[in-house]
């Protein structure tokens, strides 16, 4: 069974965010990074597979230099090798362009299983496995909540609205989305951490995929929502009704 979990790497969370130089993007100099949490729990779900199953987990993540600390992370956790697809400018690949990047490099692979999270927390488009999939021309489920292995085929669970779930069958090899909170996320060991110096981390390129940026979108600004507090008072009912109406838009 081979397991290939695609990652990526986002600024930590709660992170000070401010507008580069020519408000294009934003400015990274000053930020941490660290792995895609729906990515870690795409992680935690196939390293159990594994466990349980055998086999192998191959960790793929596109991005600058940066990223190859949170390549070390999935090492570090389990994972039996890497491919650093190193691309200087990531954020400039739309949803299409970096699932044509990911779906090159998991075709050199051929896995049994592909999982990415749910969506990433930087952008949140939700969108990138799905159409890694439809590339790869694979069978699909997204907001997997639990994945049961049976032979040559799998179930899967989905979550729905207000407390439903859908119990899916489905052949392999898939590509499925992971929903976070699926298990209990692990640390990196100590002896895992130094096991994964010694990991394989196969380095490529766009061009050595022959894939190339062909964003369908550009970004043409960004602002730091500006935070400002006004009070208004009202003396009736009927007043405070048309506010929340007109102007909130709130009813």
């Amino acid at each position: 069974m081979k397991i290939l979990v695609a990652i990526k790497q986002v600024p930590v969370r709660d992170s000070l965010l401010a507008a580069a130089p020519g408000a294009r993007w934003i400015e990274e100099s000053s930020l941490e990074y660290e792995i895609n949490e729906p990515d870690a729990y795409a992680l935690e779900e196939a390293l159990q597979l594994k466990e349980a199953h055998g086999g192998e987990v191959i960790a793929l993540c596109a991005g600058p230099d940066r990223a190859s600390s949170t390549i070390r992370e999935a090492l570090a956790k389990g994972a039996d090798r890497a491919i650093h697809i190193e691309v200087d400018d990531i954020t400039s690949w739309d949803t299409l362009a970096s699932a044509k990047l990911l779906a090159a490099a998991i075709r050199t692979e051929s896995p049994d299983l592909v999982f990415t999270g749910l969506q990433s927390d930087d952008l949140g488009a939700g969108q990138t496995g799905v159409v890694v999939a439809e590339l790869l021309a694979l069978p699909h489920a997204t907001i997997i909540m639990q994945v049961e292995l049976d032979g040559s085929s799998l179930r899967v669970k989905r979550e729905l609205e207000d407390g439903w779930f859908q119990h899916v069958a489905m052949p392999l090899p898939a590509v499925l989305t992971i929903q976070s909170g699926i298990k209990k996320l692990r640390y990196a060991t100590l002896m895992g951490i130094k096991k994964a110096k010694t990991k394989e981390v196969k380095s490529l390129s766009a061009a050595d995929l022959g894939v190339v940026n062909a964003a369908s979108y550009e970004v043409s600004g960004v602002n730091v929502p500006q935070r400002t507090k006004q009070t208004q008072i009202v003396s009736t009912v009927a007043e405070l009704v048309g506010k929340l109406r007109d102007e909130a838009h709130a009813l």
